[in-house]
């Protein structure tokens, strides 16, 4: 098991203004960071990936599609862009030696249709990700694409949708991940969740369900923690929580308010409870 901190708390672009911060996530005793992709080219990211191999510290990625580049559009030209784009976060990748990418990249954040994903949109999201899953195969990279709670995508919703779009895209680089978040709003019983997507689960992000201090919240972490054990899950549990100091991303996320007194509670005692929890304590 390997603890990781997405940095989405903070930035949406990493700049050497963060390799500070980088180095007290180092300190506090974290694994690695999950770095939002969200522009920009591999080269970009070169001092990047220099400054997490001088802190010693390993990184999985993020990243998103738009209304610009939705890979469920009936539009050709639109769907084309989703796989420019994402070949590039494959190449981001690379030059990062990031071993998972996740996200919600099966369709554009934010956007609805009025009513549920229908069959035409379900195959043209897996001709676009089986086509980023091989290309990614040399690099090594794994897909896991994430599904949101109904407030944020009609697209994928569920831990049963995630595991049927795995199954439609059909390739060896290509899983799907849980988040603890979106299972809270949308899971009967994330234990069951949890079981559903062990034989595709690549990544796990631990969120509570205010977006806060992992621990201080509703989620049925017992049940969470339990089950992942029992299913031999062993890769990334990647924190990720979400404030204001970000207007865009707090808007998009939909955070009005304070939900914890400060960035270093929530990694602080966020890394404390997982550890605890994973060792059974």
């Amino acid at each position: 098991m390997k603890v990781g901190m997405n940095l989405l708390l903070w930035t949406s672009a990493v700049s050497s203004e963060h390799f500070p911060l980088l180095g007290k996530l180092k300190a506090a005793g974290f694994d690695g960071v999950e770095l939002p992709i969200f522009a920009g080219t591999a080269a970009d990211y070169k001092p990047i990936r220099a400054e997490l191999d001088k802190q010693g510290l390993k990184c999985t990625t993020v990243t998103i599609l738009t209304k610009e580049n939705n890979a469920i559009s009936p539009d050709a030209a639109t769907r084309q862009k989703a796989i420019d784009w994402l070949k590039t976060v494959v190449e981001i990748n690379h030059v990062l030696g990031s071993e998972t990418v996740c996200g919600p990249y099966h369709s554009a954040l934010g956007e609805f249709s009025g009513t549920g994903p229908t069959a035409d949109e379900k195959k043209r999201a897996a001709d676009v990700l089986r086509t980023i899953a091989e290309f990614a195969k040399p690099a090594k990279l794994m897909l896991a694409i994430e599904y949101l709670n109904r407030f944020e995508c009609y697209f994928l919703n569920t831990a049963a949708g995630a595991r049927e779009l795995v199954e439609l895209v059909n390739h060896p680089n290509f899983r799907t991940m849980y988040d603890s978040f979106h299972s809270h709003i949308e899971e009967k019983d994330p234990a069951a969740a949890i079981r559903t997507v062990a034989p595709v689960l690549a990544h796990v992000h631990i969120s509570e369900n205010d977006r806060g201090t992992p621990g201080t919240g509703q989620v049925n972490w017992g049940a969470t923690f339990k089950t992942l054990k029992e299913v031999g899950y062993d890769g990334w549990l990647t924190i990720e929580a979400f404030g204001r100091a970000l207007p865009d991303l707090a808007a998009a996320t939909r955070i009005w308010r304070d939900l914890f007194p400060s960035a270093e509670e929530v990694y602080g005692k966020g890394l404390a409870f997982i550890k605890s929890r994973w060792s059974g304590k």
